[in-house]
């Protein structure tokens, strides 16, 4: 549970590599058919944004507590999730973890194939987000969100929205003004592009398991490859990260080798997990104990 900037430091400095990487792929390809698989590719590397920000919100990342607020912030901004509202809702998750009722980031088992490609769609995503976001600029908060944020908290939840709104409309009048489009390009549609991606990785992780509290039955750590470990930054070792969420992201494999013997591991990654859903999605007998 020892927490340092150092490991953080070391691997955002690597990812921001990645991103040059990606974003310098798309540059190459911009005046062929090929910008678009490039940007799918950068794509990925942005939705992933949601990793890191999901580890500022448990201050795990840094020893430092407003380097966490600072990187939180702006991977919210780049993915367009507030972060003291992403921070509230997520320790409900936390505490209700597959409550169906009370988690409010529950991703409930798709009822059939087309509900499973819609989900991984992220239309529904995307229209959820962007209505609690202008929701919550107007000054309102559904009848879930009063249940997590606190009532001190609603006038700081409602300026958030609004700050990010208004830093979006700055950033496209400039483009307007400029007549450079490039963020269309190097952000929105990348980002767009890659979140079913970042659907299909955030299903892995409770979908499918048991609708109960006890967490060596709800959720699923999956064995990644290195690379893709890095990306996600750990939280494929997402039942460890349930167990003791304080836990520093650089720290959840070796935490991994004390656990793995008492929480539900996918040894087949991601695709295994896929399987599994579509499995109960497809034969209704074979789906999790609820």
């Amino acid at each position: 549970m020892q927490r340092s900037d150092g490991p953080g430091l070391r691997h955002l400095a690597l990812w921001l590599l990645l991103l040059a990487g990606t974003t310098t792929l798309v540059t190459l390809a911009w005046n062929s058919w090929l910008i678009w698989p490039a940007m799918f590719v950068h794509g990925i590397v942005l939705v992933h944004h949601f990793s890191l920000q999901h580890e500022c919100v448990h201050y795990t990342v840094f020893r430092t507590r407003w380097l966490n607020d600072l990187v939180g912030q702006i991977c919210g901004l780049v993915i367009i999730l507030p972060h003291r509202f992403f921070r509230y809702e997520h320790c409900d998750h936390h505490t209700y973890t597959q409550q169906t009722g009370e988690d409010p980031e529950m991703i409930p088992l798709p009822k059939t194939l087309g509900a499973y490609l819609w989900y991984l769609s992220a239309i529904p995503y995307w229209r959820a987000k962007f209505s609690e976001l202008f929701r919550h600029a107007s000054g309102r908060l559904s009848e879930a969100e009063l249940r997590f944020i606190p009532k001190v908290e609603h006038t700081a939840v409602f300026w958030e929205a609004r700050r990010m709104l208004i830093a979006y409309a700055a950033v496209f009048l400039a483009m307007a003004l400029t007549g450079w489009w490039g963020l269309i390009w190097y952000w929105l549609i990348p980002l767009f592009l890659g979140e079913p991606v970042m659907r299909f990785v955030r299903m892995t992780e409770h979908v499918g398991r048991p609708t109960v509290a006890q967490m060596s039955e709800n959720t699923r750590t999956n064995i990644v490859s290195r690379p893709i470990s890095f990306l996600c930054w750990n939280m494929n070792y997402h039942a460890e990260h349930h167990y003791v969420a304080s836990v520093p992201f650089h720290a959840l494999p070796r935490l991994h080798e004390k656990l793995k013997d008492h929480i539900y591991v996918e040894r087949g990654g991601y695709l295994a997990a896929h399987r599994d859903i579509l499995r109960q999605i497809l034969r209704p007998e074979n789906r999790a104990r609820a």
